[in-house]
């Protein structure tokens, strides 16, 4: 095989085998062992127009003979430097013959760069890698307990959203010992149920107090074999009893809060008392405010009037201290809980928490390992989803706030608390139907203001109207009596049962088609509809082959006749917000 034939077997160029002789000055062309090695390349020579050589005489190659040269592959030498400079033809140098040059060789610059190159794919590649096995060792920190299907089957980016967050006061586990009570399963100490608005403009924290008298349903419970119990409810108990006691899981004390407040949660977090520790110091440390010197021997918090920055083991006292603030119970220690979760919150939403790659990497780590999550929450993507959805909220629109309760009337020495009923259904109404607490930013206005135009405009005839009315989550038989209702009362004569619908809602709904707007009108006045209930969409096709409304009875659907139209403003209420501070006395 000649030096081409080898140079194109072998991917090789020939002008990477042209070598600087440091003996003679020139360049050789070097061939591996096995082919012949080329002469020294002699000077360019004008030639003559019969193909002879120049003054020594000596003939070129005929066509088709062997060239060892680039030439036979086109690479033609290049010029000598002083000629290419110049623009023109080489000249023969003066004394001895001018060296032939190859085709210039790759520069160490060139080649260094193609080393780097690969060099830096690997370490793409590696730490491709290693952030793999860090998610990994993420995902492997976090625990996850079923919800028994008490949650809504996990938050929806495009929905409301309702954690529940349980602080428990277990006293085993690493971390946990050493606060009295040895051994303790723990109760739903702390609980509160946070409500993200659908358009992420505002949000409430729900304190429930651990000490309201409450139902505790019967809980199906999934068993560490993986089987499932029933674990029988309890009426009359205090609501801390929801978790722990009876081998209780969080998830009952999910249906026991759907169960007080009508709100079905979508997810749960609980997390224990070294949850408290690991998180203000992922942080360092968040600032609080107190208005009098506080010295609970109870807690172990010792700290003086005004601003301090806490973290761990005093972060945890802060939190647990009751005896000695307001009138030393469980209710003045919500709002000391209350103020703790706004100051990390905006430590949390800080520049100086959110540039720091080592705090976020600590809050990673704490935050996996600290939390026990709902099985819709067992992986760091999905966390990082709802993280993402949170991280949206502004802390002046995250109101914190606590269920209205009473003294308990039925006790002498006053140790628990029931439902003030005046003041708590308002409360669950609103935040039911997605209602803030603090002051409406525009772009909710202006949702707000698209939905009641939907109710202005002309009503049709209640004869006129024609509707198939669905149950979609209402008390068995409501489709019926609405019907009945609806004919016998209200002259709505075109009317329908048409059975229950595909899925549950929690909310009444009413779909039509634009052609419809008159009669859907109508029907909300009739029926008490709010502009949120109406749904411009499409008919559907009646009993009798003719266009119609759908009727979708949801879960708030109270009766036949009870009006459906929610207050648009929040009740009245005890409430904080998460941008101010406030000191606690």
């Amino acid at each position: 095989m000649d030096a081409q034939g080898r140079g194109r077997a072998d991917n090789i160029d020939p002008a990477d085998q042209w070598v600087l002789n440091p003996n003679t000055g020139e360049y050789e062309l070097r061939l591996s062992p096995s082919a012949a090695q080329s002469p020294v390349p002699g000077p360019r020579r004008p030639s003559s127009r019969d193909g002879s050589g120049g003054a020594g005489g000596r003939k070129r190659p005929a066509d088709g003979e062997n060239r060892q040269a680039p030439r036979a592959r086109g690479a033609d030498v290049p010029p000598q430097r002083s000629a290419r400079r110049r623009g023109g033809e080489p000249e023969a140098p003066q004394g001895r013959r001018a060296a032939r040059r190859p085709v210039k060789k790759k520069s160490k610059a060139k080649k260094a760069l193609l080393w780097t190159g690969g060099t830096m794919a690997f370490v793409l590649v590696a730490v491709t890698a290693a952030g793999y096995l860090y998610i990994k060792h993420l995902n492997d920190n976090i625990t996850s307990v079923p919800d028994d299907g008490a949650s809504t089957g996990g938050f929806r980016k495009d929905q409301a959203i309702n954690i529940l967050l349980i602080g428990t006061d277990k006293r085993t586990g690493k971390g946990n010992e050493g606060y009295g009570d040895s051994g303790s399963v723990g109760h739903a100490d702390t609980t509160i149920l946070l409500h993200v608005s659908k358009d992420r403009s505002n949000a409430t924290a729900l304190s429930i107090p651990r000490d309201l008298i409450v139902d505790i349903p019967d809980c199906p419970t999934t068993q560490e074999d993986g089987s499932q119990k029933v674990i029988a409810g309890t009426d009359g108990v205090r609501f801390n009893e929801s978790l722990g006691q009876d081998d209780r899981t969080p998830s009952c004390t999910m249906r026991t809060v759907t169960e007080l407040t009508g709100i079905t949660p979508d997810d749960f977090m609980v997390a224990d008392f070294n949850a408290v520790k690991t998180l203000t110091e992922a942080v360092d440390g968040v600032e609080v405010c107190l208005a009098k010197d506080i010295d609970d021997k109870d807690s172990h918090l010792k700290l003086s009037r005004g601003t301090h920055k806490i973290a761990g083991e005093q972060a945890l006292a802060f939190v647990r201290t009751r005896h000695s603030v307001g009138f030393g119970g469980d209710l003045s220690r919500i709002g000391l809980q209350q103020q703790f979760l706004s100051a990390l919150m905006r430590k949390l939403k800080s520049n100086d928490t959110l540039t720091s790659p080592t705090k976020m990497l600590k809050l990673a780590e704490a935050g996996t390992k600290a939390l026990t999550v709902d099985d819709k929450l067992d992986s760091i993507g999905k966390l990082k989803d709802l993280g993402l959805e949170l991280g949206k909220l502004n802390p002046k629109n995250l109101t914190f706030t606590t269920v209205p309760v009473v003294d308990n009337p039925t006790e002498k020495v006053k140790a628990t608390v029931v439902l003030n009923e005046s003041k708590a259904p308002a409360v669950f109404e609103a935040v039911r139907n997605d209602v803030s607490f603090t002051d409406v930013k525009k772009k909710e206005k202006a949702a707000k203001n698209a939905q009641a135009s939907r109710l202005k405009g002309t009503k049709a005839p209640a004869a006129d109207v024609r509707v198939r009315i669905l149950n979609g989550g209402a008390a068995a038989g409501s489709a019926q009596a609405v019907l009945s209702w609806l004919q016998n009362d209200e002259g709505v004569t075109k009317s329908e049962n048409a059975g229950n619908a595909p899925a549950a809602l929690s909310r009444t709904t009413l779909e039509y088609a634009p052609d419809q707007a008159a009669q859907a009108r109508r029907l909300a006045a009739i029926m008490g509809l709010s502009g949120a209930a109406l749904k411009p969409g499409k008919s559907v096709t009646n009993s009798q082959g003719l266009p119609a409304m759908t009727l979708t009875l949801g879960k708030d659907f109270k009766g036949a006749g009870v009006s459906l139209t929610p207050s648009a403003k929040a009740p009245d209420v005890d409430k904080s917000t998460a941008d101010k501070v406030q000191c606690a006395s």
